[in-house]
């Protein structure tokens, strides 16, 4: 333990490292938190302080930091081949893992392309989605629609479906038109009728130059972990079928359990979606990598002589053969564990550790859905968001807030009296706020 070496990381940072989503002034009064070490559910920095990361590190940690299991596969992978490109050539990794992902995923999602982030995968499920309309004889279908409040990434396809002011409107000259439709926001009086009503009257007018619909099945999570009910996404779609209209299902954030099921899509009771994008949680927050599952149509549309007809988009590092290891012990740890029931069995135990923190005067809207736990602060603070943050480090804990929205999104092996730690500390931070 050094106290001197955080001194020394942070200046070092502040010279040289240009941070994602910070305004990088803020800095001059606000550390940032330099990290030596991980273990399980808690982060260290140089001088031995910890913090619960009870953000998972933006959603990607499900295992806990330094998991040995998965740390081992990788290591293993390491002595046999850590990269080969994709194009021409293939690897057991990545074979194995297209394989077991169809298994799992949603009837009928049997071509995995790969990636190396969400942003990236929600780009290959645009481009796809407009490039097989055209292979089948339909160009004029090249728009898209998207639900109000949706993030589905800062790229630039990514960010013209995205409907997160904050994020768009620096970049707004350089994004295509997207259509946007009314969300069915458990926190509003919108309700799934109301939002499918919407949705199905710009579908009836639009429909012949609509290539898709994208969606985040069940939780929107930039936008401040909005929840709604799996029956609009059964409704929507019905609706997509009907007027010829694909649906990407965006679960990088809510893949791989977080709500109650390995892909949210599967409370639906639908169909399958045309597009599932898969990342963050993939690899257990040890590497980048993404994924598009999609239907024996899709795949079928752009199989041809022509290279012309061939799906034009590639990564350098597309189906890594190391962060594929990594995935696939992630799937292992799922079933060796029966992860999905534990969680279950967990997710009711710890919303009643919450239930003083739901019930403070200060709290409205608190919600759940599977390992995912939010509610609103009412607070006259300003900058509310920042001022949390770092009370919350002053408790040890890391929590990020969306706006004056707080919540919970731990390690899936956070330890019960690790979970009280959270919700005590967290009641004691909002009776200030």
């Amino acid at each position: 333990m050094d106290a001197n070496a955080n001194a020394q990381w942070l200046a070092r940072s502040r010279a040289a490292v240009w941070h994602p989503c910070t305004q990088m002034k803020t800095h001059e009064t606000l550390q940032l938190v330099p990290i030596a070490r991980g273990a399980g559910a808690w982060l260290y920095d140089f001088a031995g302080q910890r913090y619960l990361d009870a953000v998972s590190s933006w959603w990607v940690n499900l295992f806990g930091h330094a998991n040995p299991r998965i740390g081992n596969a990788v290591m293993h992978q390491l002595g046999e081949l850590e990269h080969v490109m994709l194009a021409g050539f293939t690897h057991r990794p990545v074979v194995e893992l297209s394989e077991r992902l169809a298994a799992l995923a949603p009837g009928g999602l049997g071509h995995a392309f790969y990636a190396s982030d969400g942003a990236s995968a929600t780009e290959i499920a645009l481009k796809m989605s407009v490039h097989y309309w055209r292979n089948v004889g339909r160009s004029e279908k090249r728009t898209f629609v998207n639900l109000a409040g949706s993030y589905h990434g800062e790229t630039l396809g990514a960010l013209a479906v995205t409907d997160v002011t904050l994020f768009r409107d620096a970049y707004a000259p350089l994004l295509m038109g997207a259509a946007t439709v009314p969300c069915p926001d458990s926190r509003a009086s919108l309700g799934t009728d109301t939002a499918v009503a919407a949705l199905a009257a710009h579908l009836q007018r639009d429909h012949a130059t609509i290539a898709a619909f994208i969606v985040e099945p069940l939780v929107q999570g930039a936008s401040g972990m909005v929840m709604y009910d799996a029956a609009y996404l059964a409704r929507a779609r019905a609706l997509c079928t009907q007027y010829d209209v694909l649906l990407i299902a965006d679960e990088i954030m809510t893949g791989f359990g977080r709500t109650g099921t390995l892909f949210a899509w599967e409370q639906t009771g639908a169909k399958a979606p045309d597009f599932l994008c898969l990342s963050k949680g993939l690899t257990g927050g040890f590497l980048p990598l993404s994924c598009v599952l999609t239907t024996d149509a899709i795949y079928t549309a752009f199989y041809a002589d022509a290279l012309a007809r061939a799906f034009l988009h590639s990564h350098s590092y597309t189906g890594n053969a190391l962060a594929c290891r990594a995935a696939l012990e992630v799937l292992n740890i799922f079933r060796d564990d029966d992860i999905i029931a534990v969680n279950r069995r967990r997710a009711g135990a710890l919303s009643q550790c919450l239930a003083p923190l739901a019930a403070h005067p200060n709290v409205r809207n608190f919600r759940n859905c599977g390992m995912i736990w939010a509610f609103e602060v009412n607070s006259q603070r300003g900058n509310f968001a920042r001022w949390f943050f770092t009370e919350a480090l002053a408790w040890e804990l890391l929590l990020r807030p969306i706006n004056n929205t707080i919540y919970f999104m731990p390690p899936y092996i956070v330890s019960d009296d690790e979970f009280a730690l959270l919700a005590e500390r967290t009641l004691e931070i909002v009776g200030r706020a």
